[in-house]
């Protein structure tokens, strides 16, 4: 009699988060690398490239075996290709000069230069705000701004698709959490509604332009909500800040109701193309938080050089020459061109493309067939999205020309069709 053999279960990484406390703490670390070894993802050989040179349009990357590609960029967060910017290289090498290239201290010590300082004012006069703040890293900036303003009593309600670190500085605040459905503002109200008249500190949060899909929260509608119920906003404007906006200056500008948030934050890791993060709001709450936001009073302040680069980034923002009308010519067309071709792009309104597969080993063998043929983009699996979603998220710069598009275009196509993606 032919005994079976029994296919090992199909796993995910889910499958090796923490869970009850009864294993020792490296057990699910030997469980992955065990099961990575023995079954290897497609997807993983996504994961991990480097860059040969600048993140620029035409880019070199190695992967993990230093096999080395060149491919358009349609993986980088820098869509108006500010890295590169001849004014802004020139500001970051000759602070290198004057302050050296690390600040050695934190913020409140002796770790803010003169440039930090004209910074912040830079970005509050660009919200019209009194005051702006400056935190070493976007993540922990959100994290910071909200530990310190929320805490045990209050209640901090989140859009379903904020980002991870919106999620995570609500739960280090202690606040209560609540969720309610993406862009889904009959349910917002319902949430608030309920919240009992002792709740007094209420802060609702969303993301402006949402980082998986590239769609924009309605917050016209969000403060409208938020002042009929005695509660506080917040927007989260990574993707947006240079990029959505008449004059670049995100999701407020877009909806028409700057002056109606009570917090802006942000990340300079983005359009402005360096590392950071930033909120502005009233001259009280930036105080404030200087003295409460523990990330930023624990951490060693951003480099001069850093901060001379994004001095230069601000005023190509505020002057409208940073190229955000290429860049939406750029979007526009490749959006268009994906349609037309058949594939899913959801319902971007920004520089993010999505591109929806629903399977991630198909994911995988397409990110790779992609580029071998000289495209390059980045994959989106679970946690950041539900494995049934997986996708493509493709990053739209200005730089990028229209045989750069055409030739991409082409791409998607001969390889989308190979992997029976369209028609």
């Amino acid at each position: 009699m032919k005994t079976l053999e029994l296919q090992p279960a199909i796993r995910h990484f889910e499958d090796f988060a923490p869970k009850d406390g009864t294993a020792d703490l490296f057990d699910k670390v030997r469980d992955l690398d065990d099961y990575l070894r023995e079954h290897p993802q497609p997807c993983m050989e996504a994961l991990g490239f480097h860059l040969a040179g600048p993140a620029a349009r035409d880019v070199r990357l190695r992967d993990s075996a230093q096999r080395e590609y060149r491919a358009v960029m349609l993986g980088s967060n820098s869509y108006l290709d500010l890295t590169t910017h001849p004014d802004v290289v020139r500001a970051s090498k000759e602070a290198c000069d004057r302050f050296g290239f690390g600040m050695g201290a934190v913020s409140l010590y002796a770790g803010a230069s003169v440039l930090h300082r004209q910074l912040e004012r830079l970005i509050a006069e660009f919200y019209e705000t009194e005051d702006a703040i400056l935190f070493p890293c976007g993540y922990s900036g959100n994290v910071g701004v909200l530990s310190a303003l929320c805490g045990p009593g209050d209640v901090v309600i989140n859009d379903a698709a904020n980002h991870a670190s919106i999620f995570d500085g609500a739960v280090l605040s202690r606040a209560e959490l609540k969720v309610y459905l993406h862009l889904n503002m009959r349910h917002l109200e319902k949430i608030l509604q309920r919240l009992p008249d002792s709740q007094r500190g209420r802060l609702v949060v969303t993301d402006g332009v949402f980082s998986m899909d590239g769609d924009v929260a309605p917050l016209d509608e969000i403060a409208d909500l938020a002042r009929r119920y005695r509660a506080r906003v917040m927007v989260d404007e990574a993707h947006a800040l240079g990029v959505i906006g008449p004059t670049g200056r995100g999701t407020a500008e877009l909806r028409g109701c700057l002056g109606k948030v009570d917090i802006t934050y942000g990340t300079l890791s983005k359009a402005p193309g360096a590392v950071g993060g930033y909120c502005a709001g009233s001259a009280a709450l930036i105080r404030y938080l200087r003295l409460y936001a523990r990330t930023y009073f624990f951490s060693t302040s951003l480099p001069a050089p850093t901060v001379a680069g994004l001095i230069e980034v601000f005023k190509l923002l505020m002057e409208d020459r940073a190229g955000r009308d290429r860049l939406w010519a750029n979007i526009r067309y490749l959006v268009d061109g994906l349609k037309r071709l058949g594939f899913d792009t959801r319902h971007t309104e920004s520089g993010i493309v999505p591109v929806v597969v629903g399977d991630e080993d198909l994911l995988g063998r397409f990110h790779r067939d992609l580029l071998l043929r000289g495209v390059y983009t980045n994959v989106v699996t679970y946690p950041a999205v539900r494995r049934k979603e997986c996708r493509l998220r493709v990053s739209v710069m200005n730089s990028l020309t229209r045989e750069d598009l055409d030739f991409v275009l082409g791409v998607f196509a001969e390889v989308g069709r190979a992997h029976g993606l369209i028609g």
